[in-house]
C-alpha cells in the first residue's frame, strides 16, 4: 500500500506541496507506484510564471505518460536537475531527494490535508 507523507498538502491530481517559502512539489508515492518505473521527466523552466491547475510538465514510465500540474501559482524558482538526470528517484524517494521543483507561490489551487488525500486514494499514513 502506497504511503502518504504527513505535514504535506495535496492536489487531487497526485501532486505534494510543503509549507516553506519557496514551495517544494512533487509528486506522491500514490501516483509513483501507480506509473511504475518512471524513465523521463520534463519539468518547467526556472523563472517561469505557472497557474494553478495548469500542466506544468510530464513524466513518463514504462507503462504511460502523466502530465505534472501545478498545485499552485508563483514563479518557478528552481528546478531538480538530479531528478532529469536519474528520474528513478521520483519512485524511490518521492517525499525526498525526488521533489519536482520550487515556486515562490502567489497563490494556491484546491489542496487536501494528507488525511484527505490518503481516504480518497487507498493509501495509508
Amino acid at each position: 500500500m502506497s504511503k502518504v507523507q504527513t505535514g504535506l498538502r495535496y492536489s487531487a491530481e497526485h501532486e505534494w506541496i510543503d509549507d516553506a517559502a519557496p514551495a517544494t512539489i512533487g509528486i506522491s508515492e500514490v501516483a509513483a507506484d501507480a506509473l511504475g518505473e518512471i524513465v523521463y521527466v520534463e519539468l518547467p523552466e526556472l523563472g517561469a510564471n505557472i497557474t494553478a491547475g495548469q500542466v506544468v510538465g510530464e513524466i513518463e514510465s514504462t507503462k504511460s505518460v502523466s502530465e505534472i500540474f501545478s498545485p499552485v501559482a508563483g514563479e518557478v524558482v528552481e528546478v531538480n536537475e538530479d531528478v532529469v538526470a536519474d528520474p528513478a528517484l521520483v519512485n524511490s524517494e518521492p517525499y525526498g531527494a525526488g521533489w519536482l521543483f520550487r515556486v515562490a507561490v502567489t497563490e494556491e489551487g484546491p489542496l487536501l490535508s494528507a488525511e484527505q488525500y490518503a481516504a480518497d486514494n487507498g493509501a495509508e499514513l
